[in-house]
């Protein structure tokens, strides 16, 4: 007896992923956070926002607040273990 059936084949790709085993925070309520929050303040209060006649001076100055934002984060922010416990969002 013959068989209307084809054989079907299906290829899965396992790809190796890395996974993250360590974060940088800023605990919530913290001398950290307070002193983070007033250096921000102050670098956005800073931007010079009156002269932005083109595109080109808003992408700078998006970059360049962009690179004080990090800089305070990593000033202020420490490196953590992330355990299968911890919060990521």
């Amino acid at each position: 007896m013959l068989s209307d059936y084809a054989p079907l084949t299906v290829d899965i790709m396992i790809i190796d992923e890395h996974i993250q085993t360590k974060k940088c925070t800023i605990i919530k309520n913290s001398e950290e956070e307070k002193n983070f929050l007033a250096e921000l303040i102050e670098t956005i209060k800073g931007l010079n926002t009156e002269l932005i006649s083109s595109k080109e001076i808003l992408e700078q100055i998006v970059k360049q607040l962009t690179n004080n934002m990090e800089k305070i984060w990593f000033k202020h922010s420490k490196i953590v273990d992330i355990t299968k416990h911890s919060k990521l969002w």
